[in-house]
């Protein structure tokens, strides 16, 4: 199986040609906003966790990982000019991997309007830069994808769930990359990974980064809702059993380490295989997360949601007839029926991910898409619970 992508200075391979805008604090979201309406290609990722750098270490590292990311053809970096956080900080590891990078400081442009101005130019000479780009075949072992799962009900683990974990297998047989996150809704899975495991390191891992996610999240004297509505709605009852389900999208494959991000560092794949992460279970965020991942794409299991990623495409896979929209990019609904198998579905989705790879749109890419949200751990909790990396 082969794709159409963009090849990078750094040897990376991109199916998207984005230029990432990266607001370092949140008094230039406006102003990037403004930028962006000039391009089609524009996107912008907004630091919303104050203009200062200490406790913000996570997020900083992000910003740097998501314009890295393969999509991003050019990055423009802006900031106010009073805040901890220095444009070429951002932009120097970004630009060493050949990438088109600028920077703008607001104070020193004399002001807002003068800023945009810039801005608008910048981006209209990447724009220039991105037309003259010709897309290459590559095979399809150059993708990295990400795995999540959102709107949870019965169909999910049922049909979207094994299905996508059926089309993960598939991939990784034909040498790609894929990656699975969402520790907390793995609880009362730990043993079944473990077994997964291509070593007694990667199984410690696991079984260290799910209890830490799990104290994060269960702190004494707070009340957390980890079932939604839609997934009681849905027929699903307790969190073991969502991750039951959940797990299904996982396949079966070895997983040959957990991808952390944290205050001092982002990992990457380092080799072809399966990997878990820290990708959060939040939505917006776990795109970003896989993002600084440095994936391509992600697969999305529901019942009837979708989330829409401005950065990575999200291919919707959804097994609820009844639910089942224009929004969804894949229909295994057939699979409850017992018309429709695992196998099939899964072949239907490796068609899928070759297509939205060479350049075709997603059932709703570029329509209504959300917020890049930067997402991190509060360094505060992390210190009182005395949790560490591995």
């Amino acid at each position: 199986m082969k794709f159409l992508g963009y090849e990078r200075s750094d040897g990376s391979i991109g199916i998207r040609n984005k230029i990432c805008i990266i607001a370092v604090d949140e008094c230039c979201e406006g102003i990037a906003r403004k930028i962006a309406e000039t391009s089609d290609k524009a996107i912008v990722l907004t630091n919303w966790y104050t203009c200062m750098l200490g406790g913000n270490e996570e997020t900083f590292l992000q910003m740097i990982e998501v314009g890295k990311n393969p999509n991003v053809a050019g990055v423009i970096v802006i900031a106010m000019g009073c805040g901890s956080i220095l444009p070429e900080q951002i932009a120097k590891p970004i630009k060493m991997l050949g990438k088109s990078v600028e920077t703008i400081i607001c104070q020193q442009e004399k002001g807002t309007r003068r800023t945009i101005e810039k801005g608008i130019k910048m981006v209209l000479e990447m724009d220039r830069m991105i037309e003259k780009l010709e897309p290459k075949e590559f095979p399809i072992s150059r993708l990295i994808v990400g795995v999540k799962c959102g709107g949870s009900d019965t169909s999910s683990g049922i049909a979207s769930n094994p299905s996508v974990g059926n089309a993960v297998d598939k991939l990784i047989d034909l040498g790609a990359t894929c990656i699975g996150g969402e520790l907390f809704e793995l609880q009362g899975c730990n043993e079944i990974l473990k077994k997964r495991a291509v070593n007694s390191n990667v199984a410690e891992k696991i079984e260290w980064l799910i209890e830490n996610e799990r104290r994060r999240w269960s702190v004494e004297g707070t009340d957390i809702e980890t079932m939604s509505i839609g997934n009681s709605i849905g027929g699903l009852t307790t969190i073991e059993e969502k991750s039951l389900g959940a797990l299904h999208k996982m396949g079966n494959k070895p997983i040959q380490n957990v991808l952390q991000i944290n205050k001092d560092f982002i990992d990457k794949p380092t080799t072809p295989g399966f990997y878990l992460s820290e990708a959060t279970m939040l939505c917006g965020g776990s795109a970003i997360n896989f993002a600084s991942f440095g994936a391509h794409l992600i697969l999305w299991t529901c019942g009837s949601a979708g989330f829409n990623s401005p950065i990575v495409p999200v291919i919707r896979v959804s097994g609820n007839e009844e639910l089942f929209n224009e929004d969804m990019d894949i229909d295994v609904s057939d699979i409850m029926k017992n018309k429709m198998s695992i196998d099939q579905a899964g072949d239907l989705i490796l068609k899928k991910i070759e297509e939205i790879a060479s350049g075709e749109k997603t059932a709703i890419e570029d329509w209504g898409e959300a917020t890049m949200t930067l997402y991190q751990k509060d360094q505060r909790v992390e210190k009182l619970l005395n949790i560490r990396c591995c």
